[in-house]
């Protein structure tokens, strides 16, 4: 722990343009972290080459999933804001965590399944492993909390599995972290599929809404949401189209189901995919014209990258050296 004060750390790939999932299920809330944690946000680049990527693209993204933090609230000054390559610990406890981590743990991780089946030609050790890798990025930081969605809380639980593991046989070594889920956007669903979670890889465009969509595409891409035949705007069963809808526009508004039920009595379904599209657009507006500030200003960036690194590989370095000390590895002189 640093100075008393309880850790968060959460991480974002820079592969793939993100989506008001990730905006309202995770980067929204991580600037209100910071008055009661000492918060490290990372960008993950180590991640994200589990699958191919074009080197120029993936250099391109992870300036701009930088920006994006800082765009979206995250004051560098409050928070660690670094990147994931550029903190060798990450990868050195990495391997060191593989060998308290058992087989048949990671065969049950349901990413690892459903990226083998995406990508099948590239089923590689590194998608097998990932989710150690993101034990070492939490656990190097002593991490209280890790704010994540529905969908990664198995990884996090397998993070406290290694971490017990571990400190059973060299107690006290690692704080064993809690997940976070946001109670509002959980789970924020396809526009398209309203069955199946917003994904940035979707090759539908009218299925997500990206952050950094201009406001008229925000709209059209509302306004195409599929719904069902019920012209009533009410939260149900049955009803995942709309149930989605509520939710994006209960995060954007901090209105109730009740309340919103309440403000559409009485108006269809165009009326309301509307209303949502505007208070969307509205939100994402400010976001996106401070983005375009920040990635004008690649040398503003860069300190930053290297002001985040500095402070993160401070911390990181005595984690990694009291588990080497324990392990018996022989001190560098």
């Amino acid at each position: 722990m640093l100075n008393d004060q309880k850790v968060c750390f959460s991480g974002v790939q820079p592969s793939g343009n993100l989506t008001i999932g990730n905006y309202l299920g995770a980067l929204r809330n991580f600037s209100a972290y910071s008055e009661a944690y000492k918060c490290f946000y990372c960008v993950v680049d180590e991640h994200a080459i589990t699958v191919r990527q074009e080197p120029a693209e993936l250099r391109r993204r992870t300036f701009e999933t930088l920006a994006l933090y800082i765009a979206c609230g995250l004051d560098p000054d409050k928070n660690t804001l670094y990147v994931q390559s550029h903190v060798p610990a990450h990868a050195e406890l990495a391997w060191i965590l593989n060998c308290f981590t058992m087989f048949g743990e990671l065969s049950r991780m349901t990413q690892f399944k459903d990226k083998s089946a995406r990508h099948a030609d590239n089923i590689n050790a590194g998608l097998f492993t990932y989710p150690v890798l993101m034990a070492s990025d939490i656990l190097l930081y002593q991490t209280d909390v890790v704010p994540v969605g529905v969908d990664q809380k198995q990884h996090v639980e397998l993070c406290r599995d290694v971490a017990e593991r571990f400190n059973q046989v060299f107690p006290g070594t690692f704080t064993v972290p809690q997940p976070m889920i946001a109670e509002n956007g959980k789970k924020i669903m396809s526009l398209a599929e309203p069955a199946k979670k917003m994904s940035k890889s979707d090759e539908n465009p009218n299925a997500v809404v990206y952050i950094l969509d201009d406001r008229d595409t925000i709209i059209r891409k509302f306004r195409r949401a599929v719904t069902d035949s019920d012209t009533v705007v009410r939260f149900a069963e049955g009803k995942d189209g709309i149930n989605n809808l509520m939710t994006i526009y209960a995060c954007f508004t901090g209105k109730t189901m009740e309340e919103i039920e309440r403000e559409f009595a009485g108006k269809g379904y165009g009326d309301f995919k509307a209303a949502v599209g505007e208070v969307t657009a509205d939100a994402l507006t400010p976001v996106r014209t401070r983005f375009g500030e920040l990635l004008a200003d690649k040398a503003y960036l860069e300190a930053q990258m290297k002001k985040g690194a500095d402070e993160a590989a401070y911390v990181a370095r005595r984690t990694l050296s009291k588990v080497q000390k324990k392990l018996g590895f022989v001190p560098r002189a």
